[in-house]
């Protein structure tokens, strides 16, 4: 068995961009994103104030533009025809000015595809813009890009079930770990400690993260505990847990660069009434999100009938965010399941699909599963269970 995907991949990858390149008739395009340039070369690296960028000229000549810290791990990991460098960021001459003159030699001006203009200014970055440097025309080359890193392959896929196989095994450890008087870090540091020595121990050299943010398997409350769960994106609180305490989970394995996303209502001890009745609300939001999905069907038909869902069981008060995002290579993607976004499912979507509730009061009620579109449907590719009854934590 090997994980990496294969170089075909890639090949197929950039063989599409370079036919969109040459239909839009631009003499070349230029990508600066860190996930962007991920995806069309397999270089998975940390995005700082030095800039790194992926060119490819109509012929499909690609070149990546690395400072020289970077150089052997380019040539290690990257599907490019070659590598071009700079000694240091700012350095003299300005990187970006080097360059410019590396797309002038291979011919890309005049009209520039780009996700950027120029390198973004990130971590105390500051430089011309691309337009600036080179005179062309810039064009947005990110619908393109989004869409196409929105179909996922067969091999995407198989990253991805198995980032959820781990996330599965994070969770379970949470669960068990948790009970009445214990810290959240403490709980959600050693089941993701131990799900990660367990993965590792089965995959051995199979395994990379190609993350920035995670090592192995994680699960964890992000703070989402009692009251606080009613805040959608809390941030830890070392908080410790009491009875009564509705708790709202997450839990992932970055695989290969690719993530899934698990997450889970738990309550600490027998629920009082109410935390049910939300608790059903909850689970009856998101198998309409579920049933709505289907290809052929928008995004924005899916929280439309969330939100139909809530307006008829008088939950507005309650709503605070849209029914998922697509997930991939980031934790985020687009396209979007909001009434705002009308992108058709397609087969090789994958979605997070989480609406929740959250009454300030009461706490935050949300499951998260990630979810596959097929040619007949959709496929659960997160499997913990959903009920009540398993999701109560013995005090």
């Amino acid at each position: 068995m090997d994980l990496r995907l294969p170089s075909t991949e890639f090949q197929a990858r950039t063989r599409r961009l370079l036919e969109y390149v040459r239909q839009q008739q631009w003499y070349g395009v230029v990508l600066f994103d860190n996930y962007h340039i991920t995806y069309y070369t397999g270089l998975a690296f940390i995005p700082t104030e030095r800039p790194i960028a992926f060119a490819m000229n109509a012929d499909g000549e690609r070149v990546l533009y690395v400072p020289r810290l970077e150089v052997e791990h380019a040539r290690a990991e990257a599907h490019v025809d070659r590598i071009e460098s700079y000694s240091e960021y700012p350095g003299k001459p300005h990187p970006m000015q080097r360059f410019s003159e590396i797309l002038a030699a291979m011919g890309i001006q005049a009209k520039i595809g780009a996700d950027y203009d120029g390198y973004p200014w990130i971590l105390g970055y500051q430089g011309e813009a691309l337009s600036s440097l080179t005179g062309a025309q810039i064009v947005n080359s990110n619908p393109f890009i989004e869409a196409q890193m929105a179909i996922k392959s067969d091999a995407e896929l198989t990253l991805i079930r198995e980032s959820c196989k781990w996330a599965n095994l994070a969770h379970r450890l949470l669960q068990k770990y948790t009970r009445v008087g214990a810290n959240e870090v403490e709980v959600s540091q050693r089941a993701s400690h131990e799900a990660t020595l367990t993965m590792l121990d089965t995959l051995g050299h199979l395994y990379r993260s190609q993350s920035m943010f995670a090592n192995g398997p994680h699960a964890g409350y992000r703070g989402q505990i009692g009251r606080n769960a009613a805040i959608p994106h809390s941030l830890t609180t070392n908080a410790t847990f009491l009875p009564g305490d509705v708790l709202v989970t997450g839990a992932g394995c970055p695989m290969w660069g690719y993530h899934s996303e698990l997450e889970r209502t738990m309550i600490i001890g027998e629920p009082n009434a109410e935390q049910k009745k939300f608790f059903d609300w909850m689970k009856g939001a998101q198998e309409t999100a579920l049933a709505a999905m289907r290809p052929g069907a928008k995004c924005s038909d899916v929280d439309k009938a969330v939100r139909t869902y809530f307006e008829k069981n008088d939950l507005m008060p309650y709503w605070r965010h849209h029914s998922g995002h697509a997930i991939g290579l980031r934790y985020h993607e687009a396209p979007f399941l909001d009434a705002g976004d009308d992108t058709v499912l397609a087969p090789g979507m994958v979605f997070t699909v989480e609406p929740g509730l959250y009454a300030p009061n009461l706490g935050g009620f949300r499951h998260s599963d990630t979810v596959a579109v097929t040619q007949g449907g959709i496929e659960l590719l997160t499997y913990y269970p959903r009920d009540l009854a398993d999701l109560i934590i013995p005090v």
